[in-house]
């Protein structure tokens, strides 16, 4: 991918659900987890289960939404939440 923005590979595996990459919902909620440095992408809205969880990679991700290349700097320990898919990320420390 072009002008890639992340310090990891586009191949990094990340984490989401089938909401997100297959049933359309917006993402939400992302987090860099401090303990692995692991990504997480979810729509933010409880009821997901551990069957509809997901392990893409993070240029799928990308893809899929691209506005996730705002959070390329997001520090391992952080979270980034908002409201709907136009509206800015809040950040925050986990």
């Amino acid at each position: 991918m072009k002008d890639w923005p992340f310090a990891d590979p586009e191949n990094v595996a990340v984490f989401t659900t089938i909401q997100v990459m297959r049933l359309g919902q917006p993402i939400l909620y992302a987090s860099h987890d401090d303990e692995d440095g692991a990504w997480q992408f979810h729509t933010g809205v409880a009821g997901a289960s551990e069957g509809d969880a997901m392990v893409v990679s993070l240029s799928e991700v990308v893809e899929h939404d691209p506005t996730i290349r705002q959070l390329a700097d997001l520090p391992c320990g952080w979270l980034a939440e908002r409201d709907d898919i136009g509206s800015p990320w809040r950040r925050s420390q986990k």
